[in-house]
């Protein structure tokens, strides 16, 4: 964890950011991936090949894994995924099927799992993903258990719902909060509906946030139940933050790893007046959406 003089002065708080960024594969995905196939592996070790979808991240994380426990790994991706994804996907010797968009690839992992038997790891909506996802929490609140709020990049909500397990696990009331791209207001609408509702998304900065869930998805009750609020970002906030990482920090960071600190730039959100811990979540940006940013 870093804490960052400029994002605290802004924030009239004390603010740490949690450097997700600088894992293997260049993202917290790598957390609910390992957790994922060790699970696997443990309890079917005659697996030999596995079926996921992802907007990059997920899928270049678990590319790792597979690598590590020796299993086969098919990827599905929306032909617009970044190149500087779609090539660490390659470079991990994953198998990349393309759909028309994310849903379409989700859509299309599904029934490959079901035609093929090979075993479905969701990005989000799997047990064993939230659980890993959630130790990013764990490991900021052993850092600092003083924090009073965390803000969460929120996309399929698998981030959010570990966060928020973990946070209400704690000692004192921790504030929890997901940062949702406005090109992609899946959980805001859900929430306001009160299900899983369908939603138009738009082209966003924010690429690994966009998407709508999977019917039936587990986070959207988590999420429900156990977080504090959703706050959407607007894409003129993402590129600020961007773009400020980079300039204040020195640090790169990817449209989704930026929500967090894009929803404290916004402003507006009740931080209860004690430490803040913020998500800085991949770096997996083009370098010409980077160079134009900048």
């Amino acid at each position: 964890m870093l804490r960052s003089a400029w994002l605290s002065d802004r924030a009239k708080a004390d603010v740490w950011l949690k450097l997700e960024s600088v894992q293997p594969g260049a993202s917290f995905k790598i957390r609910g991936a390992l957790n994922a196939l060790s699970v696997l592996h443990s309890e079917h070790p005659e697996v030999t090949a596995i079926v996921t979808a992802s907007a990059g991240n997920h899928g270049a994380a678990m590319a790792i894994a597979a690598r590590h426990f020796g299993l086969r790994l098919r990827v599905h991706l929306s032909v617009a995924a970044p190149a500087a994804k779609r090539n660490a996907l390659l470079a991990q010797g994953a198998e990349l099927v393309e759909a028309d968009d994310y849903d379409g690839a989700e859509e299309a992992a599904r029934a490959d799992a079901a035609a093929s038997g090979a075993p479905y790891i969701s990005p989000y909506n799997h047990p064993d993903v939230i659980a890993g996802a959630g130790t990013v929490a764990l490991e900021m609140l052993e850092d600092a258990p003083s924090l009073s709020t965390i803000i969460v990049p929120l996309g399929g909500g698998g981030l959010l719902a570990g966060t928020a397990l973990v946070a209400r696990g704690h000692t004192a009331h921790v504030r929890v909060i997901g940062a949702e791209a406005e090109s992609s207001p899946v959980f805001t609408t859900a929430l306001a509906a009160g299900e899983i509702t369908k939603v138009k998304v738009e082209t966003t900065l924010a690429d690994g946030l966009a998407g709508n869930m999977e019917p039936g998805s587990q986070t959207f009750a988590l999420v429900r139940d156990l977080v504090d609020a959703v706050a959407l970002v607007a894409e003129s906030s993402i590129e600020t933050a961007m773009r400020n990482l980079v300039y204040r920090e020195r640090l790169v960071a990817e449209g989704a790893g930026a929500a967090a600190v894009a929803a404290l730039l916004q402003g507006g959100l009740d931080l209860q007046g004690g430490p803040v811990g913020v998500m800085v979540t991949g770096r997996n940006v083009d370098e010409t959406v980077l160079k134009r940013i900048l």
